[in-house]
Parts: C-alpha cells; sequence; structure tokens
C-alpha cells in the first residue's frame, strides 16, 4: 500500500511509526485506518522485529476523529466508521509485538483511544489526554468506554468520560493512563530506551507474555492462572529459554 498519512522506518528490533497528518492535528479518518490496518500486516512479517514505537508528527499525537469526515454521516455510516476504528484498534492491542505509543501532544477523543490500545504509554510533558466527545453530543467510537475503564479504573474513567474535560500528562501519569512523562525533546530517545530493553529479553517469551496478559484479562482469575501455567510450561526446553537460562547460570548475556 502507498502510504500517505503513515511514515514508518525499522530500525534493528524496533519499528517506529509517525502519523503524519500535522495540518489536521493527526485526525483519524478513514484512510489512516485503511494505512494502519495495512502497516501492522506488513510489520507482522517481519521475523526480526520485537517492538513498535508510534508517534505523531507535530503539536497532535492524535486529536480525534476527523470531525470533517463525520460530519455527513448518517447512522449507518457512523456506526461503520465506529466498527472500523475498533477494529484497528483491536488489532494494535492485539498485535504479536509489544507496542509503545509515544505520545508527543494532544491525545484527545479517538487519539486518546489510540494511545489506550498500545500496551505501554510514554508522554511529553506536553501531552494533553481527554475523551471530549459528550461535548459533540456524542460518545467514543473507539472503544473508549470499554477500553478506558479496563485500563485506569471506572471511577477515573467516569470523569474523562462525562466532563470531556482534558487533562495533562501529570494527571495522566497518576490516574495510570501514562507509565512515564518526560522532556518534550527527550520523549522519543526514552520510548525507543525502553522499546531497546524490551527488544534485550527473550522474544518469544515477550510475545507470548503479552498473549497470556490479553487473554487473561478477558477471563476469571482462576483460568488466567491455568492460561499462564500452560504457557510457562510451554517455553520449557525451547531453544530460547534453555539459552536464557544458560546464560544466567553462566553469568553472560544471553545470544537471542
Amino acid at each position: 500500500m502507498e502510504y500517505q498519512i503513515l511514515q514508518h522506518k525499522v530500525d534493528g528490533a524496533v519499528a517506529t511509526i509517525t502519523v503524519s497528518r500535522p495540518k489536521a492535528m493527526n485526525a483519524l479518518n478513514t484512510r489512516f485506518f485503511d494505512e494502519m490496518d495495512s502497516l501492522l500486516d506488513e510489520l507482522s512479517e517481519n521475523e526480526g522485529l520485537r517492538v513498535v514505537v508510534i508517534t505523531g508528527e507535530g503539536k497532535a499525537f492524535a486529536a480525534g476523529a476527523d470531525i470533517a469526515e463525520m460530519s455527513g454521516m448518517d447512522s449507518k455510516q457512523g456506526e461503520a466508521f465506529s466498527r472500523k476504528g475498533q477494529a484497528v484498534f483491536n488489532k494494535i492491542e492485539n498485535f504479536p509485538l509489544p507496542v509503545i505509543a509515544a505520545v508527543n501532544g494532544y491525545a484527545l477523543g479517538g487519539g486518546c483511544e489510540f494511545a489506550a490500545s498500545c500496551d505501554i504509554r510514554i508522554a511529553s510533558a506536553k501531552a494533553k489526554f481527554g475523551q471530549p466527545e459528550v461535548n459533540l453530543g456524542l460518545i467514543p467510537g473507539y472503544s473508549g468506554s470499554q477500553r478506558l475503564p479496563r485500563l485506569i479504573g471506572r471511577a477515573d474513567a467516569n470523569y474523562l468520560l462525562f466532563t470531556g474535560d482534558a487533562i495533562d500528562a501529570a494527571e495522566a501519569h497518576r490516574m495510570g493512563l501514562v507509565q512515564k512523562v518526560v522532556d518534550h525533546d527527550l520523549l522519543m530517545e526514552e520510548a525507543l530506551k525502553t522499546a531497546k530493553t524490551i527488544a534485550s529479553k527473550g522474544p518469544e517469551a515477550v510475545k507470548l507474555l503479552k498473549k497470556t496478559i490479553n487473554q487473561g484479562l478477558e477471563t476469571s482469575f482462576d483460568k488466567g492462572e491455568d492460561l499462564e501455567a500452560g504457557h510457562f510450561g510451554s517455553l520449557f526446553g525451547t531453544q530460547e529459554t534453555t539459552e536464557g537460562i544458560d546464560a544466567f547460570l553462566n553469568k553472560r548475556k544471553p545470544n537471542w
């Protein structure tokens, strides 16, 4: 696919995706979702890849869904636009590799839902988060009403969803929406540092861990424990685990 909105590069085990629609504050439109869907498929075929970092160009990570595109929609079209966004963000959440959101600026509405679909969020001190859909007489359309309460708890999610207020990076960190806040100029450095740390771990273990976490959250604790034990056991005897244990016992770095 020819990418008009998304820029991407692969440096060793880390891929970086940049949403590049700065004049529209990286607003999320149909073209964005089509490109992201295609790019995720492309990256999933790269066997040397271990982590993906996503950021935005300019003042926004993504300032929300494209209101201009939404303005002429009827009920059926609105539902289809919602389902398209849900499908792509679910694809990010269930992507086999860890995905880090490097939130450089505004992450509002669909942009906040976009960041929430990633596994880890590192924010610039200039970042702003919010779900302002109620200001337009709407509700979130890209799983915000479902993913946000699961991610940060019902009470904080209710506050963001019902008030439509924007919060700064420090408050997002307090809520648990963001895992780390750094100076704006250090954002990509920190995100890539985190990505490289993850990339240095056992690659199959990291993939299986993400799968175990995601699947476990959708079931009971007891069933999640069964899932964990099975996946834990499945790694024994593999080349990766054998190498990891041997490296530990012999006080050397593993050769994955």
